[in-house]
């Protein structure tokens, strides 16, 4: 008989008060690792996400949102309306339960409840607890809402995405809700540490504003070494040249020169050994410096080959580059395949779709799908028999009032 794959978080567990990315992106990972998440939501509405289609994944006589599927995996839902003094009642005995609570409500809403961390840490000072907001807890903004694209644009991201010549874009994805959510995961297992280590659980404060402006990296280096609001480099980098977007003969591909080295074996594949030794291009602050002379150099050369020509040849002088792939392109690769990106989740009716896995391998204890993303409230007597006893003529009762 195989033995199930132990979980790096098995008994772990977690409350999951949050709505639509940053949150649920952070509760799936940490649900990944092995953790029983207990998804909080409004008995009608649900998470903001279900609504997000098309598309939709149809299941059964229920229609799922594929943004809603995104990071929903491995959670257990439970219905509770906390406008109701029984539904408040509940979620503060689950929170007495749980290991970890998260919650991204504006900043004073869980405390209206009577669920704030510190109306719960006299119970449970083992309790750690983790809120998500656009803005923190403190500071001028912090009663601000905030949305992943105020943030992009707040944070200065926008301002260096984009064409050199163009307005400024966002990134295609929630990218500063997406690094809020690895941020509180990581913040809440230092917590787990800590708590292992004297006992004491701990408050974790996380803004998407502080989290992008932490994941500008280099850019903010730039701007604090220099004075300077760094420019937009379109696709070309502002501190490695050559490291950008070119153009073959039939579609663009990518040319990514890290050092000097690199730089030389690229001479010799175009054909112009001569310009690793020119003082212009010796050496990469050189490059930075002449930029435009020779990406617009480069540009004619490489405009006489295709691109898989280029690639192919780069790639085997050992220099990193590659295609601009479509979604479809990405998720088809082989490696991709042979890395098991992509896998398939079945619900309980059968009805299957495919979702980007986890992508962390560990040896011992690897992160794991054991299943679909829940309809709506479809846990809640579960939870609410195995976490608080509860007998199922309560729960009916319950159900009949509108608490959960």
């Amino acid at each position: 008989m195989t033995q199930p794959t132990p979980s790096t978080l098995a008994g772990l567990r977690i409350l999951d008060f949050t709505r639509v990315l940053a949150g649920p992106s952070c509760t799936m990972l940490l649900a990944d690792f092995g953790a029983e998440v207990i998804k909080i939501e409004h008995p009608q509405r649900g998470d903001d996400t279900r609504e997000w289609g098309p598309p939709w994944l149809e299941v059964g006589d229920e229609q799922l949102s594929a943004y809603y599927l995104s990071v929903n995996r491995n959670k257990r839902s439970v219905t509770l309306n906390l406008k109701t003094p029984e539904g408040i009642a509940l979620a503060k005995q689950l929170a007495l339960k749980c290991d970890v609570l998260i919650e991204n409500f504006k900043v004073g809403q869980m405390a209206s409840y009577g669920l704030a961390y510190e109306q719960l840490q006299p119970e449970h000072p083992g309790l750690i607890y983790c809120s998500i907001t656009g803005y923190g807890q403190t500071g001028p903004y912090a009663s601000r809402p905030g949305y992943d694209y105020v943030i992009q644009a707040q944070s200065g991201l926008m301002a260096i995405t984009g064409p050199t010549d163009g307005p400024p874009y966002k990134v295609g994805v929630a990218i500063s809700d997406v690094i809020a959510g690895l941020y509180a995961a990581n913040a809440i297992q230092a917590a787990l540490h800590y708590r292992h280590q004297t006992g004491r659980g701990q408050y974790v404060d996380i803004a998407l504003l502080d989290t992008q402006l932490a994941a500008l990296v280099n850019v903010a280096s730039n701007y604090f070494v220099s004075g300077q609001n760094p420019p937009r480099y379109g696709n070309g980098h502002p501190n490695i040249v050559p490291y950008q977007t070119f153009e073959a003969a039939d579609k663009p591909f990518i040319l990514a020169v890290g050092n000097d080295s690199q730089f030389a074996a690229l001479c010799k594949i175009i054909g112009q050994p001569e310009l690793a030794s020119d003082a212009r291009f010796v050496t990469n602050s050189a490059r930075v410096k002449h930029r435009e002379v020779l990406v617009g150099f480069l540009q004619v050369i490489f405009s006489r080959r295709s691109a898989e020509e280029w690639t192919a040849a780069l790639l085997n002088a050992g220099i990193p580059s590659g295609p601009i792939n479509q979604i479809d392109d990405a998720f088809g690769d082989p490696h991709v395949q042979s890395r098991q990106l992509v896998q398939t989740v079945t619900f309980k009716n059968g009805t299957m779709v495919e979702m980007a896995g986890p992508p962390i391998k560990l040896s011992e204890t690897p992160p794991t799908i054991r299943h679909a993303p829940p309809f709506l409230g479809q846990d809640t007597t579960s939870v609410l028999m195995d976490w608080l006893r509860l007998e199922p003529s309560a729960i009916a009762d319950y159900q009949q009032r509108g608490v959960i």
